[in-house]
C-alpha cells in the first residue's frame, strides 16, 4: 500500500507545459484571488490556496503579499500556495513579500496538484527588508497551469482518497468522528484484527496546524505499516487497536491557514479548555475509551511539522502505564536506525494545553508529539515512518497486557 501523495525530488526544473494535463484540486470556500500581467495570471481557487495580494511587476514579475489568517501571527508557518496560469511560455519571477516572520518554506510546484517537485536552489533568491526574509522564484513556464506551494498539498480531498484505499482492507473500519466549525468531515479509522476484542487502545492524530505537511507524511506510511501482512504487523493487531484521527483541522488546511482553526484558535493549544468543536471530538473519543470497562488507553501520538526532526515526549520521571515506554521505543528506533540521530526533547513546553500534556494528565499513558522537519528527505521519511511503526508495535508487544502488573 502506498500513500495517495507522490514527491519527487528533481535537479532542475523542466519547462511544465504540454506534457501534463492539469487535475483540478477541490475549490476552497474562502473565495478565489486573482491577479496578473500581460504573461501570466495567478489565482487561489483551490483547497489550501492562500495569499494576501497580489500585484503585478512589469510583464514577468509579480509580487505576492504572505500575510497569517490572525494577526499578530501565533506561530511562523508562513504558508502561501497559487495556480500560475501562463498565457505564453517564458521565464517568470514571483516576489514573496512576508509581512511577519519572513520566508520559511522552500516552495514545491507541481503540474497537476499531486506529483511535486522541489524548486532547485538557484531558481530561489533569499534577501531580507528591514530583517524580515524575503524570498524570489524564478520559473520558466510552459503552456499549462502550475502550482507553487510552501509544501506539497495534502487536501481533505486528498485524506478522502486515501481513506478510501485503506477501507478496502477488512482490517479498516472508516467513520466520521465529527464535523468541523464549517462543516467539514473529520474523519477517523479504526485498525484492528477481523472480529478483534482488543481492548487496548492507540491513538494517532495529525494536522492540527494546517502547513505541517511533513507530519502527514509520516503519518500516512505509519499508518499503512500497521496494515501489513507480516507477522508482526498481524500479532500487533491481534492485541490492539488503533484509531487515527488524521486530519483534525479541516477548515484550516482547505484554507490554508498558518496555524488556526476558523475559531482564530490554534488546536493544540485547546487541550483542557476544549473551546473548539474539533478538540471536543477528541475529548470526547478519548473520555469514552477511558469509561468503557472493557478499553484501555496505552499510548497517544500527535504528528507535526517542525524546522528539524524530533520527538517530543514527556519526561521519563513522569509515571506512565507502561512504564518508560517512550524511552524503549525510542532506544529501540535508535537502534534499527543507526545512522540517523533521534532528537529527543521530554522537557519541551510541559506546561502549556497541548495533546501531549493533556492525555497524559487525564489518563496517564505514554504521549509524543512525532515532528519531522520541513526539508527532510521525503523518501527518508518513509524510511523513518515504517523503523518507528515497526519499533512501536514491538514495544508494545513487549509489555504486559495488564500494564499495572509491569
Amino acid at each position: 500500500m502506498t500513500s495517495g501523495i507522490r514527491f519527487f525530488l528533481l535537479v532542475t526544473i523542466i519547462a511544465l507545459g504540454g506534457c501534463a494535463k492539469t487535475v483540478e484540486i477541490a475549490p476552497a470556500l474562502h473565495g478565489p484571488f486573482r491577479c496578473e500581467n500581460a504573461n501570466v495570471a495567478l489565482d487561489t481557487d483551490f483547497a489550501a490556496g492562500n495569499i494576501e495580494s497580489c500585484q503585478a511587476v512589469e510583464d514577468s514579475g509579480l509580487a505576492i503579499a504572505i500575510a497569517p489568517e490572525d494577526a499578530p501571527p501565533i506561530n511562523c508557518s508562513a504558508w502561501y500556495a497559487f495556480r500560475l496560469t501562463p498565457r505564453k511560455a517564458g521565464r517568470q519571477t514571483v516576489d514573496l513579500q512576508y509581512q511577519h516572520c519572513g520566508h520559511r518554506y522552500w516552495p514545491k510546484i507541481s503540474s497537476d496538484g499531486e506529483n511535486w517537485t522541489r524548486v532547485p536552489d538557484d531558481a530561489v533568491e533569499i534577501g531580507e527588508v528591514d530583517g524580515v526574509r524575503q524570498a524570489r522564484i524564478i520559473l520558466d513556464l510552459g503552456k499549462e497551469p502550475v502550482f507553487v506551494a510552501g509544501q506539497e498539498i495534502i487536501s481533505t480531498a486528498d485524506y478522502t482518497r486515501w481513506i478510501d484505499e485503506l477501507s478496502q482492507s477488512p482490517l479498516v473500519d472508516a467513520r466520521l468522528l465529527g464535523q468541523s466549525a464549517e462543516g467539514r468531515d473529520i474523519p477517523a479509522l479504526t485498525i484492528a484484527a477481523p472480529k478483534s476484542t482488543a481492548r487496548e487502545k492507540i491513538v494517532l492524530i495529525g494536522r492540527q496546524h494546517p502547513p505541517e505537511v511533513t507530519g502527514a507524511l509520516v503519518m500516512m506510511p505509519f499508518v499503512e505499516t500497521l496494515l501489513a501482512g507480516d507477522p508482526l504487523a498481524q500479532r500487533f493487531r491481534a492485541r490492539f487497536t488503533t484509531i487515527v484521527v488524521p486530519v483534525l483541522n479541516p477548515d484550516g488546511v482547505d484554507r490554508g491557514y498558518w496555524r488556526h482553526n476558523i475559531g482564530s484558535t490554534d488546536l493544540n493549544r485547546d487541550w483542557g479548555p476544549f473551546a473548539q468543536p474539533e478538540t471536543r471530538l477528541m475529548d470526547n473519543l478519548l473520555s469514552g475509551i477511558a469509561a468503557a470497562p472493557d478499553e484501555q488507553l496505552r499510548l497517544f501520538v500527535d504528528f507535526h511539522s517542525t524546522q528539524y526532526d524530533i520527538f517530543y515526549t514527556i519526561p521519563d520521571d513522569f509515571p506512565t502505564s507502561p512504564p518508560l515506554f517512550l524511552k524503549k521505543w525510542l532506544d529501540r528506533l535508535q537502534q534499527r536506525m543507526p545512522d540517523y540521530p533521534v532528537n529527543r526533547d521530554a522537557n519541551h513546553n510541559l506546561l502549556q494545553d497541548n495533546s501531549k500534556n493533556y492525555v497524559h494528565k487525564t489518563y496517564g499513558v505514554p504521549t509524543m508529539t512525532f515532528e519531522v522537519g520541513d526539508e527532510t528527505d521525503r523518501q527518508f521519511i518513509i524510511k523513518l515512518a515504517r523503523e518507528a511503526a515497526r519499533t512501536m508495535m514491538e514495544t508494545l508487544l513487549a509489555t504486559e497486557e495488564n500494564a499495572e502488573a509491569e
